[in-house]
């Protein structure tokens, strides 16, 4: 049995888990291949349930699970409202773990879905086994699930930042960017800020007609990426005083308040905040953005999303034997008189974002 708390692992101290353990460690094959079987069959849904709490992707990615050695797709005409609109859609999709994400231009019919393999290894010596060092076995596994969660958290970063980029606003007949703001103000974040990104939302969001939709494919954000930095700035807010200039936030004491003692912003506009490091001024997504899109000196990008939609996608194999999206097998390589003990994991998903219309951004410089 394991506790896990995000990212670090720790297995409980009982008799037979210790006796397990021990078991990997024998120099007997005949003793140490069946524990070393068993204890790999434990590995698997283990760091499956750590990478689905602790990946931050998880929190926009809704998983569409299929059997392996299939070939997973998506059935476009379900997806969207063809009502006047080109019969071809542009989605943007990870062909290959660690590559660029690459949009692709599809009928409005089946779309065939591209996967890869994500995988990671761990050894120790098995003296380490045979003492029972159940510290050095749970940092072997957290090596293993942390190497497979920073793929996955930049392959599908990826994705949602290059759509992002390239999106071309309502329906995709706009130019490139059209679903990002750009405030070529220096200075904090603000409300109007935020209120400007929300409306941008809802005007992609328009329908065919230039009209209101009948059922608006999405509703509004749900949830804003935003760097420390960012959040530093609505912390800000409920230490500020009023000020007799247009520009000031002005909000009232209660506002203050209630900001103070939740230490800032949680949610605002019905958006949930979620601070990332990974954004801000030359952090790794805000670098990535850049690549396909375009930020101005030392601007950052904000990314609101809408997870209600369903547009980000994860297809992901599901192991026929054990029902698990993660495996984890003994590592044969190692020969008896090197005294080691190995397992090797993986697993096979792909990215894919479906409707660029559920994701909007704002580019600002704050200082």
């Amino acid at each position: 049995q394991g506790e896990y708390n995000i990212m670090k692992m720790k297995l409980k101290n009982t008799p037979e888990q210790v006796e397990l353990i021990k078991a990997m460690g024998s120099k007997s094959p005949e003793i140490s291949r069946p524990a070393t079987e068993a204890f790999a069959a434990f590995i698997g849904p283990v760091v499956r349930r750590v990478l689905d709490q602790a990946n931050t992707a998880a929190y926009v990615y809704t998983d569409v699970e299929y059997d392996e050695d299939d070939n997973p797709s998506y059935p476009l005409d379900l997806f969207y409202d063809q009502n006047g609109k080109d019969p071809y859609t542009t989605i943007w999709s990870q062909q290959m773990a660690g590559g660029l994400p690459s949009s692709q231009i599809s009928g409005n019919a089946e779309l065939k879905i591209a996967t890869y393999k994500l995988d990671s290894a761990i050894s120790f010596l098995k003296k380490y086994a045979r003492k029972s060092r159940l510290d050095v076995v749970s940092k072997g596994i957290e090596r293993m699930a942390n190497e497979i969660l920073v793929k996955q958290d930049r392959n599908a970063w990826a994705v949602v930042l290059r759509g992002l980029a390239e999106a071309k606003g309502k329906w995709g007949t706009g130019s490139a960017g059209d679903n990002v703001v750009n405030n070529a103000v220096t200075g904090a974040v603000s409300l109007a800020d935020l209120n400007s990104l929300l409306t941008k939302m809802k005007r992609i969001n328009a329908s065919y007609a230039n009209g209101t939709p009948a059922a608006a494919y999405s509703k509004g954000i749900t949830d804003l990426f935003v760097s420390p930095e960012v959040v530093a700035n609505f912390r800000a807010i409920s230490f500020t005083a009023y000020q007799d200039s247009a520009a000031a936030e002005q909000v009232g004491d209660g506002i203050k308040d209630e900001m103070w003692r939740a230490g800032g912003f949680g949610n605002i506009f019905g958006m949930n905040i979620v601070e990332m490091y990974e954004f801000g001024t030359a952090q790794k997504y805000n670098t990535l953005y850049d690549t396909w899109g375009t930020l101005a000196g030392t601007q950052e990008i904000l990314v609101g999303i809408d997870r209600s939609t369903d547009a980000f996608v994860r297809p992901v194999a599901r192991n026929a034997e054990t029902g698990s999206t993660f495996t984890a097998l003994p590592d044969d390589q190692y020969a008896t008189r090197q005294d080691k003990v190995g397992f090797y994991g993986g697993l096979e998903e792909g990215r894919v974002l479906l409707d660029a219309r559920a994701v909007v951004g704002l580019r600002k410089q704050l200082v």
